[in-house]
């Protein structure tokens, strides 16, 4: 539950209210950081670069996929290409946040930007999307973002030193998990028709265009969705016609 706006008067409440919101998906990315960070040791990758990997780049999944690519020799180019590519979702995230944050100063919109993960997007906008006037919401933000952050970067580092007394870490299944985590992310948000039919679509033609190149089949399964569930929101405004 979401604590009133005289409970959240400051920006202090705000800040750790957002802290305890991502606190279970938080918890859910620590096997994640840790078997990046030994994935990367063991890849070849070195303790420097894995760090810095994980502290300007700080996207989970195009970390790993970065990973594999690099262990398969692939040219640089065509590393940052894909993980563009996997990380275009982030702009729809960018854009559904720009309501919110369009009045604040660029000294808080690079980081609140840099810091914007699935985890924190979801746990921001179900803040902003509050009916309180409170003007300190981006401070609630920044704490959900933050501790996503810094938790991301201790489990790498702690994948780098201690990983490798984890037996058969990759073999444990997290892939399911990771899908079960992000369902549970979007189901609570579905609160109309039109986003489920934009669920409903995107999922499918994500199943359909798997095999696409690069992750493609993401961006064209994201596309589709917003597609079909503005088409669905015009038509129940149109009165079905």
């Amino acid at each position: 539950m979401y604590r009133t706006s005289s409970e959240l008067s400051s920006p202090t409440a705000e800040f750790w209210a957002g802290c305890r919101a991502i606190f279970p998906l938080v918890v859910g990315a620590i096997p994640f950081g840790i078997i990046f960070g030994t994935l990367a040791a063991s890849s070849g990758l070195s303790f420097a670069a894995t760090l810095a990997m994980s502290a300007f780049v700080f996207a989970g999944s195009s970390q790993f996929i970065a990973i594999g690519l690099v262990v398969a020799g692939t040219a640089l180019p065509l590393i940052i290409a894909t993980t563009f590519v996997v990380n275009l979702r982030h702009l729809l995230y960018a854009i559904s946040t720009v309501p919110y944050v369009r009045h604040l100063s660029h000294v808080w919109k690079l980081p609140l930007g840099f810091w914007l993960t699935d985890e924190a997007f979801v746990v921001a906008i179900a803040r902003y999307s509050q009916p309180d006037q409170s003007p300190h919401k981006h401070w609630y933000h920044l704490g959900a973002s933050l501790f996503m952050y810094l938790n991301w970067q201790l489990c790498t580092l702690a994948g780098l030193t201690i990983g490798h007394l984890i037996p058969n870490a990759t073999q444990w299944g997290l892939d399911f998990a990771m899908s079960v985590t992000f369902i549970g992310m979007v189901i609570p948000y579905l609160m109309n028709q039109p986003m489920v039919v934009a669920v409903l679509v995107a999922g499918i033609t994500a199943l359909l265009a798997h095999g696409l190149p690069h992750q493609l089949g993401l961006m064209v399964a994201t596309v589709a969705g917003i597609v079909m569930g503005a088409l669905c929101e015009q038509w129940q405004k149109g009165g079905g016609e």
